[in-house]
């Protein structure tokens, strides 16, 4: 597989949040504005790709030359963990607003199985370095993507007259499902 069918399968096909279902929990907690959506997307792109790449450089030069692949979870939870409070000391320093904005969610993205997944993926689909490199980037834009397209939705439907039973999280779980629906369309391009 060519990178540019990498970057197509990681972005639309496989996309990490609408095909795979990893990381609903900011999906849903940051896209309520667009301006924390993409600051959200920005962090998530950030961490991915020193996340994909890190992890693939030690599991293949540590942890498999010193037979110890039974630790990966553990040391790739350790190394997004690192990644992350780094993240949040640079945004708290530099762009106050973002880190306000993004509140509770940023040190979710410790815990966000979207992260490990891709770490993950890159593993056990036997990536080469630059395909993990690429992968992670991609996986990272296909969760910024679906992110922002889905707080340009739901700013949007902060304006429509929604039924009561629906409103807030029902509805942005609706709206999920059909994003879902359309990335599915995809599913024949590569």
């Amino acid at each position: 597989m060519g990178y540019f069918e990498l970057i197509i399968a990681c972005i639309f096909v496989n996309n990490i949040l609408l095909a795979q279902f990893l990381g609903n929990c900011p999906f849903l907690g940051t896209s309520k504005k667009m301006e924390t959506a993409t600051g959200m997307g920005m962090a998530v792109i950030f961490v991915l790709v020193l996340a994909g790449t890190i992890t693939w450089l030690i599991y293949t030069y540590v942890l498999v030359k010193f037979d110890l692949v039974y630790l990966r979870t553990i040391v790739f939870i350790v190394v997004i963990a690192s990644l992350v409070q780094f993240v949040e000391m640079f945004l708290k320093k530099s762009i106050p607003a973002l880190y306000a904005g993004l509140g509770i969610f940023l040190p979710l993205i410790t815990t966000n199985c979207a992260v490990l997944g891709v770490c993950v993926l890159n593993i056990d689909k036997e990536f080469t370095f630059m395909q993990s490199l690429v992968a992670s980037f991609a996986y990272a834009a296909g969760f910024a993507l679906a992110l922002i397209l889905f707080a340009g939705v739901r700013e949007r439907i902060l304006l429509a007259r929604v039924p009561k039973p629906l409103q807030d999280t029902s509805i942005g779980l609706v709206t999920a499902g059909m994003i879902a629906l359309a990335f599915y369309a995809f599913k024949g391009m590569v």
